[in-house]
C-alpha cells in the first residue's frame, strides 16, 4: 500500500516540475541544466502556479498581460497593465504567495501601441537570444529575456560569475539598448542545489 501511495505522489510531483523542452524558465530550458534541487524546482513551480491562479482570479486580463517567474523563492513580475494601481495590486498579490523570499516588479503601465517600438524590442530580444546561444561559455537555456522600450530585463541562473559577466556584456553590446536590468543569480547563491 505504501509503495502505491509513494508512486502516485511521485507521479503528481513530477508533473509539477515538467520535463519537456519548455521547462521551468520558458522555451528551451531543460531540467538537466537547472542547478536547483528537485525540491526547490517543485516549490518554485508550485509558487508560480499559485500566483498565476491568484492573478487569474483577480482579473482575467492580467493573466495574459503579466508574466511571473519564480527562482529560488524570488518572484519576478513583468508585463503591462493599464493603471499604476494595478501594478501595486499585483505586487501585493505576489508578496502574499506562500514561501516568497522577495518580489521584483518590472511591470510597466501600458501606453498607446507603437509598432516601431515593439519591432525594436522584438529585434533586441532576438539578437540577445542568438548571441547567448552562439557563445559556448553561456548556458543560454538558463536565461529568460524580456525587452520593453529598448530596456532588456534578464532573469536566470549563472554557473559562475564569469558566465554572468559574459551574459551582461552580450546584452550591453546590442545596438539601440538603453539599459540592461539583470536578476541573474549564481549557483552558489541558491538555497538548495543539486548534489
Amino acid at each position: 500500500m505504501k509503495i502505491k501511495v509513494l508512486l502516485i505522489l511521485l507521479l503528481i510531483l513530477s508533473s509539477c516540475v515538467g520535463v519537456s523542452s519548455k521547462g521551468i524558465f520558458g522555451t528551451g530550458v531543460s531540467i538537466a541544466f537547472d542547478p536547483r534541487s528537485v525540491g526547490t524546482q517543485i516549490d518554485d513551480s508550485i509558487m508560480e502556479k499559485s500566483l498565476s491562479a491568484k492573478i487569474l482570479i483577480l482579473d482575467k486580463s492580467y493573466f495574459l498581460s503579466v508574466k511571473s517567474k519564480v527562482l529560488d523563492g524570488r518572484i519576478f513580475l513583468t508585463g503591462k497593465v493599464d493603471d499604476p494601481e494595478d501594478k501595486l495590486k499585483l505586487t501585493k498579490l505576489a508578496w502574499e504567495t506562500q514561501g516568497v523570499r522577495s518580489v521584483r516588479n518590472d511591470i510597466k503601465v501600458r501606453e498607446k501601441f507603437n509598432f516601431k517600438q515593439s519591432a525594436k524590442d522584438i529585434l533586441i530580444t532576438s539578437q540577445l537570444r542568438t548571441a547567448l546561444i552562439i557563445n559556448k561559455k553561456i548556458k543560454a537555456t538558463n536565461y529568460q529575456i524580456d525587452t520593453y522600450k529598448q530596456k532588456i530585463y534578464l532573469y536566470g541562473i549563472a554557473m559562475e560569475s564569469e558566465e554572468r559577466d559574459l551574459v551582461l556584456e552580450e546584452a550591453r553590446e546590442i545596438s539601440d539598448v538603453k539599459k540592461v536590468i539583470a536578476s541573474i543569480m549564481l549557483v552558489d547563491d541558491l538555497r538548495i542545489q543539486k548534489n
